[in-house]
């Protein structure tokens, strides 16, 4: 990140596919290859763990923090390596282009992943790279194998739901458990071979075109997941096995009321008494998946904000510290280099500035909040961004540049861009006059989202905060990438020396 550069934000699910849904197919080579033809150098993406349609479908609220979602494997990579046959895509269900409609995917997906596992069954034995793959990731996987079958042993229940002996995991319902499950729990695993298989195969042929992979950490982790039902004194849970407290941010711009997470808090003490192991083993996995991370809800490692577990909302919750400094500087000494991006939106104190500043974490810039009240001094207006900075025109959190403009911003939110942009925005230009302002910045790197970049309204966005429906699901087609966006992106990556 110390290079001056150009990206593009782009999560798996979006990109194009005949099967619903994004995957690491022919079409996120496709988009590599359109990268590099635009000279641009990053890709970064949403978290790639498994994700559910009882949570929303959303990245951020998974089973796993360390195991990859089985939507994203290509089944057309699986045609290729005769896992499937072409008659096993005879039925192909009829999906909408534009948009992720999960509830189909994921029954088709589900079918396919079946048969080539049916495929594979015999032959599994034999197989050193399904073999290696296991002991490489015993850590975790079979873990996850096993937590995975239970649910749907039980019908989806919560962890907490299960019976005493498996929800407290005692050693002998562990193993009686494991033995009842034992083909359920192979499958889980032959999945998530698949799954990463199919990702270092794109990780490496991006790598090779000098396209590095930006990914996303949530700083928190799903109540019903693998990692709490397995570790649960790293977390604040009552008698019980359920949270006392849980996560959110206090009112801010994106809510009235807060945002009211619900993911579990740490017990940071219980973390350092353990030498931050779980942590450890985490960042190591995804330093395997990504050539830079970044850090969701930054300042959450500073201080956090804690809300009791009977609340609605977010409003009556503390702040609390955590042990910044012992714990980044454990990591210094674990890796050999930091390469983090951290989420330092929303309302940052001196600490967290501090911090950042202390172990030369570049932060983001976002041009969709440059231009309030306070224009002249604010952080994000393009004159007080820093060289070790991201600038974002926006994120996946956000409205796009056209649907902000025309829906959300105010009249005079309007006139300061016009003043400050020197001209009154044209509403088909507008997208772009925030993109050239982004790749002029001075900040090391620029990102811009691909809805952006195609000038979309609101019909693009990707999620909107403290709403629980209809997210995550915007599909970029083939079509929309025509000559003429090449060409503008191009130019204007090489005009502010960014190819």
């Amino acid at each position: 990140m110390n290079r001056r550069g150009s990206g593009i934000l782009l999560h798996i699910s979006s990109l194009p596919s005949m099967h619903g849904i994004g995957d690491l197919g022919p079409g996120a080579y496709r988009f590599a290859d359109f990268l590099v033809e635009t000279k641009q150098c990053l890709w970064q993406i949403l978290p790639l763990n498994p994700t559910s349609t009882a949570h929303g479908n959303s990245p951020y609220s998974s089973f796993s923090a360390f195991a990859g979602n089985p939507l994203f494997i290509s089944p057309d990579l699986l045609l290729t390596e005769d896992l499937i046959s072409m008659s096993d895509l005879d039925e192909l269900p009829s999906f909408p282009d534009d948009k992720v409609d999960y509830e189909a995917v994921t029954e088709h997906k589900n079918k396919i992943l079946g048969r080539a596992f049916e495929r594979y069954r015999g032959n599994i034995g034999q197989d050193y790279g399904f073999e290696r793959f296991c002991v490489e990731n015993e850590l975790w996987l079979g873990d996850y194998a096993l937590f995975i079958s239970l649910k749907d042993h039980f019908n989806g229940i919560a962890w907490c739901d299960w019976p005493e002996e498996i929800r407290d995991r005692c050693e002998d319902a562990v193993k009686d458990w494991s033995d009842r499950l034992k083909e359920r729990i192979l499958k889980e695993k032959f999945l998530q071979y698949l799954f990463f298989k199919q990702w270092h195969m794109l990780k490496g042929y991006c790598n090779a075109r000098n396209i590095k992979i930006i990914g996303d950490l949530p700083i928190y982790v799903c109540y019903d997941s693998c990692d709490v039902w397995t570790n649960p004194c790293l977390f604040k849970l009552n008698c019980e096995k359920r949270p006392d407290f849980v996560s959110g941010v206090p009112p801010d711009y994106f809510s009235e009321t807060g945002q009211l997470w619900g993911t579990p808090v740490y017990s940071w003490s219980a973390l350092k008494e353990d030498g931050y192991t779980w942590w450890i083993k985490r960042i190591e996995h995804n330093l395997k998946f990504f050539d830079t991370l970044r850090l969701d809800h930054f300042r959450g490692f500073v201080a956090y904000w804690e809300v009791p577990a009977q609340e609605t909302t977010a409003m009556n919750g503390r702040w609390v510290d955590a042990p910044v400094y012992d714990f980044f500087d454990t990591l210094v000494r674990h890796f050999p280099s930091l390469p983090f991006i951290a989420e330092d939106l929303g309302v940052i104190t001196p600490d967290v500035r501090e911090v950042m500043n202390t172990y030369e974490f570049p932060g983001m810039k976002l041009l969709i909040f440059a231009f309030g009240g306070d224009m002249p001094a604010n952080p994000y207006i393009p004159h007080n961004i820093t060289k070790n900075s991201v600038v974002y025109t926006g994120t996946h959190d956000n409205n796009t540049i056209r649907g902000w403009l025309s829906g959300e911003a105010s009249h005079e939110d309007k006139i300061r861009i016009f003043k400050y942009m020197g001209k009154i925005l044209g509403e088909e230009s507008s997208h772009l006059d925030f993109i050239r302002h982004a790749m002029m910045s001075v900040a090391n790197t620029s990102i811009i989202p691909m809805q952006d970049i195609l000038g979309l309204g609101e019909e693009g966005r990707m999620n909107t905060p403290s709403v629980g429906d209809g997210n995550w699901r915007w599909r970029l087609r083939h079509k929309d990438i025509t000559h003429s966006i090449k060409k503008e992106l191009t130019e204007m990556t090489e005009i502010y020396g960014r190819a």
